[in-house]
């Protein structure tokens, strides 16, 4: 799934190949699947886009977008984009296709849900895309601790850390894959409640939201997701599924792995002991 990390690393990879070229050709819903999802009608994308030029591409929150003169594309959730160079074998089955002039491809695919929106600037929005234009990125220094401190100060005290972090748009493209190493990095139980944790918890909550970002970009994005390329990113995820089954890293111990609001979350019991809120 598209997160802050991806998104960061495919934007910059697509400025990489995309930028200053010319798109030939467009299509979308090639390969029918119930679950992505479109901009209108997506037999119009060939008029919205074919023609127009790429100016750019950037990340917003767990987002992708790319400027195309008058147009924009943007790509969010499950939406798996590839690059294939000229002359390279293109994937048969795909919900998103888009041919540049020198004959470069971009693909777009999704195994359980994806976003594929491409749309006439002004034309189009959705609260996400505009939740991620207007809150401030958790990489930049406008997301401080004062600013953390207040999101905290807002939320119902019975929510619980990983409710806190990945629900409500919060904090746009900080979802249930990165939080788990951000817990496990702050020592925090992803079911504790806000009421239950003091300020240290928070301080270390907001370092390692961060610091594990910042750590995930500069590796490459995850080890469980892929690149535009189709490279598995360089960080290696601490709690994943990946190493879930592998003992703690801190402490020796078990981890656990638990269904838990829509997905399953990651923790030692140990090194993140779940908190209860002292009764009065």
């Amino acid at each position: 799934m598209l997160e802050i990390p991806e998104c960061r690393v495919i934007a910059g990879q697509l400025n990489e190949v995309l930028r200053g070229k010319r798109i030939e050709k467009a299509a979308a819903d090639e390969t029918h699947h119930g679950f992505a999802f479109y901009c209108g009608d997506p037999a119009d994308y060939p008029s919205v886009l074919e023609g127009r030029q790429v100016q750019g591409a950037w990340a917003y929150g767990g987002q992708v977008a790319v400027d195309a003169g008058d147009s924009q594309m943007n790509f969010a959730d499950g939406a798996t984009l590839r690059y294939t160079p000229p002359g390279g074998k293109i994937p048969a089955k795909r919900q998103f296709y888009l041919a540049m002039e020198d004959g470069s491809v971009i693909t777009g695919t999704t195994r359980m849900y994806g976003s594929f929106y491409a749309y006439r600037k002004g034309e189009f929005d959705t609260p996400y895309m505009q939740a991620a234009r207007e809150k401030p990125s958790p990489l930049s220094d406008a997301f401080d601790e004062a600013y953390f401190k207040r999101l905290w100060r807002e939320s119902q005290p019975k929510l619980s850390a990983k409710a806190f972090l990945s629900t409500e748009q919060r904090i746009p493209g900080l979802g249930n894959g990165v939080l788990q190493d951000i817990l496990f990095r702050a020592g925090i139980h992803p079911k504790s409640k806000l009421a239950a944790l003091d300020d240290g918890d928070r301080e270390r909550m907001f370092k390692s939201v961060k610091t594990t970002l910042a750590a995930m970009i500069q590796g490459g994005g995850r080890d469980t997701e892929k690149d535009l390329f189709g490279r598995p990113g360089g960080y290696r995820t601490l709690l994943s599924q990946k190493t879930y089954a592998m003992p703690c890293l801190e402490c020796g111990g078990p981890r656990i792995r638990q269904a838990y609001l829509g997905g399953n979350v990651y923790f030692c019991p140990v090194c993140q002991p779940l908190k209860q809120e002292k009764k009065p």
